[in-house]
């Protein structure tokens, strides 16, 4: 799977939950960009999803404000609402995405 060895989940708390990325080496960083390496925003979503164990059912709202590159230690601050899950991802205090999408 393209998320093996991409993060080390090295915290998770109740509803907040902490990883930290690999070196620019991982094939998702050569991909995207290999002399600019960025993680892509479909795999922040995919990541969320694989660490709380649940199936993504719709995107209703994904905004990605800060690049996200190799060796970034991100939390992930999460809410649920019934269906609806909202996480607020973070990288030293500052807001780099929001999600807000559909569960199973």
């Amino acid at each position: 799977m393209i998320l093996n060895h991409l993060y080390t989940l090295t915290c998770k708390e109740g509803t907040r939950f902490c990883v930290r990325l690999s070196d620019a080496s991982h094939p998702i960083f050569q991909a995207h960009f290999p002399t600019n390496p960025i993680l892509p925003g479909f795999i922040l979503l995919d990541l969320s999803a694989e660490i709380l164990g649940i199936e993504i059912v719709k995107i209703q709202k994904a905004k990605f404000l800060k690049n996200i590159t190799p060796l970034s230690v991100l939390w992930f601050d999460t809410q649920t609402h019934e269906k609806t899950l909202k996480i607020r991802v973070t990288q030293n205090e500052q807001k780099v995405a929001e999600l807000t999408y559909e569960k199973r």
